[in-house]
């Protein structure tokens, strides 16, 4: 399968979009300007005003800012929460793989979605609460692709011989279960990150992610909601940022899956 390059120059577009965007596009994503309220895509406002006549250009690499390290941030603690749980439970068995089970399935119990909104009801939406909520609900996946991969892994004959050495368990699962499973983990990481910019953007949308002054695209796309008829450029360009991100991290995260089965198939 062919270098996703594409996604890959269109995600760093993004990212600087967002980062460094500011640094040259210097109108302030906050102040109102009543004699520009909801003007369309022009010279002097590249990608029009809001209802407010703020600046959409500028609002959107704000808000870009906000998305994006809610995405990472959630997926990154999502995937390190999966790892180290689905290793234990693989590596252990018995009583730790038990236990393991009977969490992951009392999270199951609940869509992921609605225990987000569970969660978020109780408590003032910000940056690093959502990173934390969106992070809770969302290691579950990870956790049984390394878990059932660890099994795996515990069959082979060196891990048999280790463990009848009585090699320290840290030393096995660092040294060699940590090193087999690394593709999994930058595939689930990478899919995670659209997930997670997608629950905050679902979330914002319904008025329980970032409230004002902080924005993010999912707000930007609920602030257009209402006048969607008269300033379809409100919504559009939120929406059509967070497509761009999550397309970009599936055809990523498809490659390092294709690449991760090929290795598989030349080893046996």
């Amino acid at each position: 399968m062919r270098c996703p390059c594409i996604s890959l120059g269109l995600l760093v577009a993004l990212f600087l979009f967002s980062f460094m965007g500011p640094l040259l596009y210097t109108v302030s994503p906050f102040d109102l300007h009543p004699e520009t309220l909801l003007l369309p895509p022009s010279a002097e406002h590249p990608l029009g005003t809001d209802r407010l006549g703020r600046d959409l250009l500028a609002r959107l690499m704000q808000g870009g800012r906000v998305s994006l390290i809610i995405g990472i941030g959630s997926a990154l603690i999502a995937s390190m929460l999966g790892l180290i749980i689905g290793i234990t439970a693989g590596f252990f068995r018995g009583a730790v793989d038990k236990s393991f089970v009977i969490l992951v399935d009392l999270f199951l119990t609940f869509p992921t979605f609605f225990l987000l909104l569970a969660l978020v009801s109780y408590v003032e939406a910000s940056v690093w609460v959502l990173i934390f909520v969106i992070s809770v609900t969302g290691w579950m996946t990870m956790a049984r692709m390394i878990r059932a991969e660890s099994f795996s892994i515990g069959e082979k004959p060196f891990i048999k011989i280790l463990k009848i050495a009585r090699i320290p368990a840290t030393k096995i699962i660092l040294k060699y279960f940590a090193p087999l499973l690394a593709p999994i983990f930058f595939v689930s990481f990478t899919f995670g990150v659209g997930g997670a910019i997608l629950s905050e953007s679902a979330l914002s949308f319904l008025g329980l992610g970032i409230t004002p002054p902080q924005m993010s695209w999912g707000s930007l796309i609920s602030e257009g909601k209402e006048v969607m008829e008269i300033a379809w450029w409100i919504s559009f360009f939120p929406g059509l940022m967070i497509f761009l991100v999550t397309f970009s991290l599936m055809q990523i995260s498809d490659y390092l899956q294709s690449r991760t089965n090929q290795k598989e198939v030349i080893g046996q």
